[in-house]
Order: structure tokens, then sequence, then C-alpha cells
């Protein structure tokens, strides 16, 4: 089977329209970004033809539906028992063979785009996330740092199970996403080895300011600062000098790193001195205030990203998107109406959203 003629994968740089039905919002917007040239990390999407083959072809969707048909967005004990018993569904139903045989093909051929096995992220992309009125960002699962066919394969239905956690149920629930016709998309993605990653938003959080760029940035991969498990450095950067106007230095007293004896990541504390000086150079600020500006007049939209540079690649190289998603919360007013502050809010991108849009 040649690459147009895949019924269940489509690569990053695959040519054709990045179609939010088939890709999720995730994957969508990867593929976006890889066709407008931007820096992705290379890898595949499991599309969501494929999750719903599975789920029709094994019975689950029947299930899904009769199970979820009468809860109560305030019965936590119904919606436990119903996520608990579809998650379980999913993870123990056979694949259909078509299915694994596309997917064992697509993981070898990003596999042999390397000299050696590429560890890989595996992150859920479903068709509620990423729209400019759902903030559906973080509802689902992402794992990180996997090797080996089963390993992967293994986590792709961990990542269509979580599209029924509890959180997500009462979610939809609560915003009027329907069951009917929801899906995933899963990516599998070559993972970067991050020394330094964060969040990045081309309007300001606290202000709707849209002359400012604003950072978020801690060391190793970025998945602490995107929970705020961590205090990042805050940087505000003005969206047409790139130059740095006010900063403010986070503790960022953990970090993930890779564990190569665990075959995964490890949390580790950030040494004293690391601590107490910003994890990004001035290029590498400027580059990254570039990188978002391009995303936002590709998607035209403010635009809020999520980037690394990674350890193992060459200056001028390193910077790599992981995602850009649109910015929800001062999008949906009106585009003339005035900042109703200005200066430094000294609250960072990550609790900004924690607390505007449920991150």
């Amino acid at each position: 089977m040649t690459m147009t003629e895949s019924l269940f994968i489509r690569f990053f740089d695959e040519p054709g329209p990045a179609e939010l039905e088939v890709l999720g919002g995730k994957c969508a917007s990867l593929v976006a970004l890889t066709s407008a040239g931007m820096p992705v990390p290379p890898g595949f999407a499991v599309t969501t033809d494929a999750y719903t083959a599975f789920v029709e072809s094994s019975g689950v969707a029947d299930d899904i539906h009769r199970l979820l048909a009468s809860i109560d967005a305030d019965d936590v004990a119904s919606i436990d028992a119903a996520s608990a018993q579809i998650r379980d569904e999913i993870l123990r139903r056979p694949i259909p063979e078509p299915i694994r045989e596309e997917f064992t093909a697509a993981y070898a051929r990003l596999q042999a785009r390397f000299s050696a096995e590429a560890p890989v992220a595996v992150r859920s992309s479903a068709t509620a996330e990423d729209l400019p009125d759902a903030s559906f960002a973080g509802q689902q699962d992402t794992y990180l740092w996997l090797r080996g066919l089963d390993e992967v394969a293994e986590h792709v239905r961990r990542c269509w199970a979580s599209l029924y956690t509890s959180r997500a149920i009462v979610y939809r629930l609560r915003n009027g996403i329907p069951n009917e016709g929801l899906s995933m998309a899963v990516a599998v993605q070559k993972m970067v080895d991050a020394k330094v990653a964060g969040v990045a938003m081309t309007v300001d959080p606290s202000n709707g300011d849209r002359s400012t760029i604003v950072i978020d940035a801690a060391w190793g991969l970025g998945e602490l600062v995107v929970s705020g498990q961590v205090t990042p450095d805050n940087l505000h950067v003005d969206k047409v000098m790139l130059t740095i106007t006010a900063e403010q230095l986070g503790d960022k007293h953990i970090e993930l790193v890779p564990d190569a004896a665990a075959r995964g990541i490890a949390e580790r504390e950030v040494e004293e001195e690391r601590r107490g000086v910003r994890c990004l150079t001035d290029g590498e600020v400027a580059a990254i205030a570039a990188i978002a500006k391009r995303a936002e007049k590709h998607f035209g939209a403010p635009q809020d990203i999520e980037w690394a540079i990674d350890r193992t690649l060459p200056d001028g190289e390193n910077l790599l998107l992981l995602q850009s998603r649109p910015e929800t919360v001062w999008s949906a007013k009106r585009s003339d109406t005035a900042p109703t502050t200005s200066g430094f809010g000294i609250q960072s991108i990550t609790q900004s959203l924690l607390t505007q849009i449920g991150r």
C-alpha cells in the first residue's frame, strides 16, 4: 500500500489538506505547520478513521453510546463506572488487522529516517480539541520517550481510551459537546531531546495586547511548563523588534529529562546555579518570537504555541515547534477592544491559562 492509498495513516509531510475531522486538532496543526515549512519533528497521524473502524468493528461503539446515554454530569460515581468500563473495553478488544498492518509499516517508515532507533512521543489529537470555541487542550493523554513497535502501538490505544476519562466525559457534558461523531487521531512523532522548552503566545494573556509575544520557558521537556508544575521564566517580547521588554525569572526547580535505564523520562531537581539564570539566550528568545509570528501569520489568528530547543541539533536548527493552537480567551473578544491594563503582568502564561481555560 502506497502513502496515498493509506486508509489509517497520514504522515505530517504528506501533501494534502489538514482536515480536522481526519486528523484532530493537534495533528491537523502539525500537518499545517509542516506544510508551511516550519520546523516540526517528523511523524505521522493514526487518523480518526482508524479509531472509528476499531470501535465500530469491535462493538465498543454500541457500549459507549449505551453507557453514556443516561449519565448525569453531577453523578460522579456513575461517570467513573462508565469511564472505567469503556476504557477497559478499548484496551482489551482486538485491533483489526488492516489497522495493525498500516501502523506497523508506518512506524518502520518513520524509523527508517534515522540512523538508529529514535524514541517517539505519542499524543492524543481529538476532533473536539484545539478549536477557537472549545478549550479542550490537555483533556486526553500524552506519552513520552517510547521505544519499539509494540510499546508505541499500546500507547496509541491508551490515547484512544483517554477520550473517555471521567474528566473528559464531564467536560463534554458540561459544555454540550455530543459524544456522537466524537473521534480521535493520535500523533506518533520523533521525541525532542529538549534542553529548554515552553510555550509562547502571540497575545499578552493578561491584557490582550497583540503587540507583545509572551514566552514561558524552563529547563528540560515542556510538559512541566504546560501543566503548571514549575515556575518558568516569563518574558515579554516586542512583536516588531523581537527584543525583550520585561522579564521575570522563575525558580525552574525541576526538569524532565531522558532516562535511558528506565527507557523513558525522569524528573530531577535543577541545580541552584541554573535556577537563578534565564534559560534562554537573547538570540533564542528572538528566534522563538519570530517563529511564533510566523505561526500567527500562517493561521491568521493569535496563537498559543509549544516549542522546544533540542540539545542534539546544531544552533539554527534546534528550535522546533510541537504545537500551535488558536488562543481562546482574547480572540473571542472583539478585535478592536483596547487592552484593559498595560505593563508587565507578573502572572505567567501558564498560570493565566490554567485559570482562564482550564488547561
